[in-house]
């Protein structure tokens, strides 16, 4: 039987954790659109810059600032507004180490969170683009950061900040995922955060047509009404209040 997650209405803080600019407005933004619509507040962190996501011809030391004022505008279309970077980790090689799980440490227990969604560490072969390595590895030290190493008193005292526990982990592109959220009433505002990703998608007259193709086929997997859309994740439970 499908893990059930916490009621929205007992959660009142969400950390959101990609490697990626549009990450997580490809994987999530229905979602997260339905969160901050029911008055939860909601911290978006990207690991990188997302500065391997360009052209060849492009200007590289530009795309960094270019990226992040592209999520910053996303993210505004979705109603988050605490959008955060990570310094010092590079697009296409991030990997799950110390370093990266102490930042995310910081964030967990500066935002203090009771649900965190984040990419699954696990390899998706049917969607093999969902698993990019990035991903992965930010999946993988996001999970790690919750438990245990956020609600250690032990783990990183020197940053100085009173130890958390996250109740719930989501994980999106998740090979098994059995949770689906209907997000029908977000589909519009799903593809006004993707259009301003314009350095991504602008190239993309077809870019409704596919969020719909894909959204009603996860709606029609798991057997919901013909018409709607969804996003799926699989629900970790960490400390259930």
């Amino acid at each position: 039987m499908p893990i059930q997650p916490m009621p929205d209405d007992e959660v009142e803080r969400i950390l959101v954790v990609v490697a990626h600019p549009d990450d997580a407005d490809f994987g999530a933004a229905g979602t997260i659109a339905s969160w901050t619509n029911a008055g939860i507040e909601v911290t978006l962190l990207c690991c990188t810059h997302g500065e391997q996501g360009a052209q060849p011809d492009a200007d590289i030391a530009a795309i960094p600032a270019l990226r992040e004022g592209e999520q910053r505008a996303a993210s505004a279309e979705l109603g988050v507004t605490d959008v955060r970077f990570l310094d010092g980790f590079r697009d296409g090689w991030l990997e799950p180490s110390f370093d990266l799980q102490r930042e995310i440490v910081r964030v967990i227990r500066e935002v203090r969170p009771q649900r965190v969604l984040t990419q699954s560490p696990e390899r998706w072969y049917e969607r093999l683009m969902a698993s990019h390595p990035d991903h992965l590895a930010a999946g993988e030290a996001t999970v790690r950061a919750c438990y245990p190493a956020a609600e250690n008193p032990f783990a990183w005292p020197e940053l100085g900040l009173d130890f958390w526990k996250v109740g719930e982990i989501w994980l999106m592109a998740h090979p098994t995922a059995d949770h689906p959220i209907d997000t029908t009433e977000f589909f519009d505002r799903k593809v006004a955060a993707l259009r301003r990703h314009a350095s991504q998608t602008g190239h993309r007259a077809d870019l409704e047509d596919m969020l719909l193709v894909f959204g009603q086929s996860i709606a029609e997997r798991f057997g919901l009404p013909a018409g709607t859309t969804a996003e799926a994740y699989g629900i970790v439970p960490v400390n259930r209040r």
